[in-house]
């Protein structure tokens, strides 16, 4: 999709037919090869293709080429219970910003719809204007989802550390599995969350350099842009600890499950063993055994193995096996 969003006017969707020569601001949105071309053709500007925006190396993300600024960041997307990561372009020539993208994003649209109600009588904001208002409310989108992922933080929190865990082990071992996973999830995002901040850090200090002749009021933005994705990632960091410790605690958990399991072994095994050993020795018809004959060996047996049954649960019961867990 190819849309061309000018200042006080919606955004449409261009043919071949439509000049885009002087648009400001041009939205690729999963562009194909047709269209990528026909932009490059019009705007005589060359326009990355995906696996240029992929690649990870600070020289490929953000370079110059011919007073043509190419600026690329992996940007975190959440939907529901899952989240993925999409490279997003910025190319920005004196007139030109053209974003590449491959997915919507929700502040891509509220900066389209703020542009389409501005006052065409107060004419198009510059490129960085409009660059640096996206990255605002991609910030924003992010700080939206960091709260969200705490929220999840400490709603798993409560679950893991709370006193009433489920007794039964089948059903505290699926709690503890669900767990790990959603653990799994959280941390994951956390880092795609890290990576789009530091992207978009690195985005704003190149637009910094290009500002010299904009207002004041531009320059104050960037800046505090730039604090706000500073205090995300002292957040993220903290969420990826607090990721940690919940897994470490998980783990201790399913440890101490594991133990109890092994102490249910321990008891039965321990608690078999003597009256195996007994109904052993006086199983073995001997003719020279001196209770083969005995009128009271048979329930002498029996209240011997109930004894060496009683006495060692007593054992255990009084070393705190038995105890609440």
């Amino acid at each position: 999709m190819f849309l061309v969003r000018p200042a006080g006017a919606p955004a449409r969707e261009t043919g071949p037919d439509v000049d885009i020569s002087k648009a400001v601001w041009l939205d690729l949105i999963n562009p194909t090869l047709d269209e990528v071309a026909r932009a490059e053709k019009a705007l005589n500007t060359h326009i990355p293709r995906r696996n240029e925006l992929e690649e990870i190396e600070s020289s490929s993300r953000h370079h110059e080429q011919d007073g043509t600024l190419y600026l690329s960041t992996p940007l975190v997307r959440r939907e529901e219970n899952t989240a993925f990561s999409l490279p997003i372009g910025f190319v920005l020539t004196d007139n030109h910003l053209i974003t590449v993208r491959y997915t919507d994003y929700y502040g891509f649209d509220i900066v389209g719809c703020r542009q389409a109600e501005r006052d065409p009588a107060k004419g198009s904001p510059s490129v960085n204007e409009i660059l640096v208002e996206i990255i605002e409310e991609i910030i924003n989108r992010l700080a939206d989802i960091l709260e969200g992922l705490g929220r999840d933080l400490d709603a798993i929190s409560k679950r893991v550390f709370s006193t009433g865990s489920p007794r039964d082990p089948a059903r505290a071992a699926e709690m503890l599995r669900e767990t790990l996973r959603r653990l799994g999830h959280s941390g994951d995002l956390a880092s795609m969350i890290r990576d789009s901040l530091l992207g978009l850090d690195r985005v704003l200090i190149y637009i910094g350099d290009r500002t010299e002749k904009e207002p004041q009021a531009l320059k104050t933005r960037i800046k505090i842009a730039g604090r706000d994705i500073a205090s995300l990632n002292d957040f993220d960091t903290q969420t990826v600890n607090k990721v940690q410790f919940l897994l470490d605690a998980t783990l201790g958990f399913i440890s101490i499950e594991q133990n109890d399991g092994m102490k249910v072994l321990t008891v039965v095994s321990a608690i078999g063993i003597l009256p195996t050993l007994i109904a052993g020795i006086y199983g073995m018809n001997f003719h020279d055994m001196p209770e083969l004959s005995w009128k009271y060996g048979y329930p002498y047996s029996l209240i011997l193995m109930i004894l060496s049954v009683i006495l060692p649960l007593f054992w255990f019961w009084r070393r705190g096996w038995f105890g609440a867990r």
